[in-house]
């Protein structure tokens, strides 16, 4: 939970706080900063519109945090949020929105794919929609180990959550602040976003934006990660249906097995009392049997997670990610802030 002194300073900095914001994540992209830096300059000083960078460095081991360092004292508008140590895209991006403080909020990747020129684009439709999502169509990327996969998610996603995107993983995207405020971010469920935010009845565009492959560093993306999307995905299903009552899931699943397990029951014992045929030896016995116990605890589980749920939307106070310190205008902020799930 955030200290006094950290909500004082946020609310600070709403008074005084610009029309836009501009969320990035990094991590170990040391050569690729100073020129999404001039990037960004030379696509946002002609709009007419006040901003800031909120730049997200999770745990950098190379040089990343120096030059970031080095912009922020050349330029105010930016300031560094430094994570104590490397907590994933998600985190990083939650820590962004939580310091965040103009009206419209942008995220951009650091590793110079997305392209800065395609900002104002999004921010022509924000006027119109609460959530204005880039959309890949190019992409530059490996067939079979990044755009397959992708398109494949896609069209998972969509047909799950039932918002329909075109491109999920895109991290290009303007929201407007009431849609971050409200959003509770942990696993890989940055991407999830539009989804997530779908149960306040938001209104989503998408448009087509420029991508570029990757000149400098790694990619941190790999198949296992995309198992964990997956996985995620199950995960965000449950939340939009169930997470405020899950016994209707466990619940009634445990009603029908176990109503399986009690037609079986009753059969055999009509063959047993009605023919006189022998049961005790028919596997259809111990199914029946096996049917009903799972029944019972499928309910038991419902009722179970009722009560974590309530504990869970009542409580919401474990961080996902820890600040060591911020870096804005020169100074050094050292309190430590922390973002609840």
């Amino acid at each position: 939970m955030r200290d006094p002194v950290s909500l004082h300073a946020l609310s600070h900095d709403r008074q005084r706080a610009p029309w836009l914001s501009i969320v990035i994540p990094f991590c170990n992209e040391e050569d690729n900063v100073y020129p999404l830096y001039e990037q960004i300059v030379a696509a946002l000083d002609g709009l007419g519109r006040s901003y800031e960078v909120v730049a997200v460095d999770d745990g950098s081991r190379d040089r990343t945090l120096t030059v970031l360092e080095a912009i922020v004292k050349d330029d105010t508008r930016w300031k560094v949020v430094v994570l104590r140590r490397n907590f994933g895209q998600t985190a990083a991006m939650s820590a962004g929105f939580d310091h965040a403080t103009g009206d419209v909020i942008v995220t951009l990747d650091g590793d110079l794919q997305n392209d800065p020129a395609d900002i104002p684009r999004l921010l022509e439709l924000i006027n119109d929609y609460d959530i204005v999502s880039g959309w890949r169509a190019d992409r530059k990327d490996p067939f079979l180990s990044r755009r397959l996969p992708s398109m494949l998610a896609n069209w998972l996603i969509s047909v799950t959550t039932g918002i329909r995107l075109h491109d999920y993983g895109c991290t290009l995207k303007a929201y407007r602040r009431v849609v971050v405020e409200n959003l509770r971010l942990y696993g890989e469920l940055h991407r999830f976003i539009p989804a997530i935010a779908s149960w306040m009845g938001i209104a989503i565009a998408e448009v087509k934006t420029n991508h570029r492959p990757r000149q400098f560093g790694r990619s941190k993306y790999s198949i296992v990660r995309t198992v964990r999307v997956l996985l995620d995905l199950i995960a965000v299903k449950f939340l939009l249906r169930f997470s405020t009552s899950p016994i209707q899931i466990f619940g009634g699943l445990g009603l029908a097995v176990g109503a399986a397990g009690g037609g079986l029951l009753l059969y055999l014992a009509g063959l047993k009392l009605l023919l006189g045929q022998p049961i005790g030896g028919r596997p259809l016995l111990l199914l029946a049997i096996l049917l009903l116990i799972l029944g019972v605890q499928l309910v038991g589980m419902g009722l179970l997670g009722e009560m974590v749920a309530r504990v869970y939307h009542e409580t919401q106070r474990k961080p996902i990610y820890m600040v060591q310190r911020i870096i804005h205008e020169a100074k050094i902020e050292g309190n430590d802030g922390e973002r609840n799930p």
